[in-house]
């Protein structure tokens, strides 16, 4: 493998001199605090947060088994990618790739910065097709990206196929891991030591539930993780989110729980759908949602809508034709959809 990150990050922000904030000069604590204007009243919200989320990558950091120097926090993981593509794509002139179906982040955060996306469509069985990948490889194309498990599909894409990407593309390969809990693996840390060209996105707002926090999670080498700490903006992490989210890591075993309940759902759920009229085929899952043919998705839209039960339309996304993409909810609520599906006659 041939990667230099010196050959791909944009230039001026190679040789950018990021804001130092106040908090970034002196952190410590039990002084006299008159450097940041702050409001020496309403304690402690009127202080800014750690920039640098140091307690919180502590605990990240034993959580997964990866160094603090290689973790990356952000408001969710769309900042991480917005910040990948800031750093590395030149607007007007690099390009990145996404598979065809996937995540329409990586796309809109490419558009906002004039990044060109070529998509690279997947296998009709939604496995990984490297041959459209490689065909797509520019020049100019800085970054890969891969969801896996994949949304809308739900699949979890092949290790040894992502591998030959790492070991051929001279670029960046980024691994969105947002629905890795609910797979059959521990998904690809374990090759970040070998691997600079790799960034892994992992998520707190699906197998935690944390999503109304906004908070993300990005491994990469520490020199990556050192361009995306340059370039974020100094306090993108408020000081909630950190107390909140350092208080639900102390609760893993409840985290567990809900993944094990969401599978046993997600089977019992898909069993079922296999034997109703209106659904010609669910598709494997590794995700904490199916996606599922049907005979007619506007329609079956419409009705379940009308019985307060709202699901997402993908039947305009490629390779998704006529289907319905069903987040798996807790039992209550999944009885309430199969009974609903079973009464529609189309």
């Amino acid at each position: 493998m041939n990667f230099e990150l010196k050959n791909i990050i944009r230039k001026n922000i190679l040789e950018l001199k990021p804001y130092s904030s106040a908090r970034n000069e002196y952190s410590g604590s039990n002084v006299v605090l008159l450097d940041a204007n702050e409001n020496p009243y309403n304690e402690p919200y009127n202080r800014y947060p750690d920039p640098g989320q140091q307690n919180l990558k502590s605990k990240v950091s034993e959580l997964y088994h990866i160094p603090v120097s290689n973790i990356f926090l952000g408001n969710g993981s769309d900042e991480a990618i917005d910040l990948l593509i800031r750093a590395f794509c030149e607007p007007s002139v690099d390009r990145i790739i996404s598979i065809e179906p996937s995540y329409g982040m990586y796309k809109v955060c490419a558009d906002i910065q004039n990044v060109a996306v070529d998509g690279a469509l997947l296998n009709i069985d939604f496995s990984l097709n490297l041959e459209n990948i490689l065909s797509q490889i520019q020049k100019e194309t800085k970054i890969i990206f891969l969801c896996s498990p994949n949304n809308p599909s739900g699949n979890l894409l092949e290790e040894v196929k992502i591998i030959k990407l790492l070991e051929e593309f001279k670029g960046i390969v980024v691994v969105d891991e947002a629905y890795i809990d609910f797979a059959n693996s521990d998904g690809l840390l374990k090759l970040l030591p070998g691997f600079p060209n790799m960034v892994i996105l992992r998520t707190f707002s699906k197998a935690w539930g944390l999503a109304g926090i906004r908070l993300g999670m990005a491994f990469a080498s520490q020199e990556i993780i050192n361009i995306l700490n340059k370039i974020k903006y100094p306090y993108n992490l408020n000081i909630l989110t950190q107390n909140y989210a350092l208080g639900a890591l102390s609760s893993a075993k409840e985290m567990k729980i809900w993944v094990d309940r969401l599978i046993s759902e997600r089977e019992r759920i898909r069993k079922e759908l296999t034997k109703l009229p209106v659904v010609e085929r669910v598709f494997h899952s590794d995700a904490n949602f199916l996606l599922i043919k049907t005979t007619d998705p506007a329609a079956i839209y419409k009705i379940l809508v009308g019985k307060g039960i709202i699901v997402r339309d993908r039947s305009k996304v490629p390779l998704c034709e006529a289907c319905l993409r069903i987040t798996i909810g807790s039992k209550e609520e999944n009885d309430l959809l199969l009974d609903s599906l079973k009464s529609i006659s189309l």
